[in-house]
């Protein structure tokens, strides 16, 4: 995979046929304090004015909008997964 590349992936979930996609880093990863806040609206870690927390809450609710889900997998000090699964013909 080159560095522009993205994972996809097809299959057929418990309702049907999704198209899922993951998007991996190898940041930091998120503190477990933060975990159940970072897809609420305005919720962000970064200093004041550098940051309005509106990115993932965003991507959630145009996920779910489309009835897909919008998931995380994180590990401190190794980064994060963000999966989208939506399904086909959304």
């Amino acid at each position: 995979m080159t560095k522009n590349q993205l994972p996809l992936s097809g299959g057929r979930g418990s309702d049907g046929p999704m198209v899922t996609i993951s998007i991996s880093d190898n940041g930091p990863g998120i503190p477990k304090s933060a975990l159940d806040k970072i897809f609420q609206p305005f919720f962000t870690t970064k200093p004041t004015g550098q940051g309005t927390g509106l990115g993932l809450s965003l991507s959630y609710d145009i996920v779910k909008a489309h009835g897909g889900e919008l998931k995380v997998e994180t590990k401190e000090g190794e980064g994060s997964v963000f999966t989208i699964q939506l399904p086909l013909g959304s």
